[in-house]
């Protein structure tokens, strides 16, 4: 699933590529992808409208128009493929909705398992739609703040791992960045949330902003399928220490990384760095 910093790549990508082009017509092949308004509307809403920027919150790129807001979630396999008006546009069995635009040029949307989705909102409704509305601060060090952060942790008993996966204490946090950061922060992944000490709750903080921002720089990571706007695989899982690294020795101690189950998400670890305290 794009994650955080493959969502931001793509983000970059399409604003080099279709910022201020003036969309003529849309086809949509699978209405299923178009979640809000229903399709005839969303097509014509559409027709007009000038991709002014795109912005992002958490894993949701938002493209504003001229008077619309376009939500679109990636999900698990969503990518965004363009084709200049000099090049032959090449329309797949995973083409589910194309962007048209006034100079020939065109956006695909493609995605194999059909996951995705997009809603067109009128603008300045995309940070008060539900699901973003609902996202915890972005992991920089200016919105990201310790405090809060160790307010939301003591508040519940869940751990670690599915808490920073529901997004609402942090957001773009996936599967991979979190048994990344985890590693990075020696924290067990079952550990519960409220038996954190300060300490670890410093180092889990500046690991998810320094894993974010490291990954963000490297394109993101691909293990299947992820390229950017560009067609460009990520380069990260160069630089990943325990997921996907089953049987591998841990970076730092040696041990061999084991593969567990936690809230039903496969979940890689270092069982000597990361050892699971029990705290009164």
């Amino acid at each position: 699933m794009p994650e955080l910093p493959e969502v931001e790549t793509v983000r970059r990508g399409l604003s080099q590529l279709i910022l201020n082009k003036e969309i003529a017509t849309v086809d949509v092949f699978w209405s299923k992808i178009i979640a809000l308004p229903e399709v005839e509307t969303f097509k014509q809403e559409l027709s007009g409208q000038k991709i002014e920027t795109i912005n992002r919150r958490g894993k949701y790129l938002i493209f504003e128009l001229s008077d619309y807001e376009l939500i679109s979630h990636l999900r698990m396999e969503g990518k965004y493929e363009f084709f200049s008006a000099q090049t032959h546009a090449v329309v797949t069995k995973h083409t589910h909705v194309i962007f048209h635009f006034t100079d020939g040029s065109q956006l695909q949307y493609r995605d194999v398992r059909k996951f995705g989705r997009m809603e067109l909102v009128l603008k300045g409704e995309a940070k008060r739609f539900k699901s973003i509305a609902q996202l915890g601060p972005e992991p920089t060090p200016e919105t990201f703040k310790l405090a809060q952060f160790k307010r939301d942790l003591a508040k519940t008993k869940r751990e670690i791992k599915p808490a920073l996966l529901d997004q609402k204490m942090v957001t773009g946090l996936g599967n991979i960045y979190v048994d990344e950061v985890l590693w990075l922060a020696k924290i067990h992944p079952m550990q519960p949330c409220d038996t954190l000490s300060e300490s670890e709750i410093k180092r889990l903080r500046l690991a998810i902003i320094d894993v974010l921002k490291r990954a963000v720089a490297a394109g993101g990571t691909t293990v299947r399928t992820y390229l950017n706007a560009l067609g460009e695989a990520g380069k990260f899982q160069l630089s990943l220490n325990v997921y996907g690294r089953t049987g591998q020795p841990c970076p730092r101690c040696q041990t061999p990384i084991e593969k567990i189950k936690v809230a039903q998400r496969g979940t890689h670890l270092c069982p000597h760095c990361q050892k699971l305290i029990a705290r009164c």
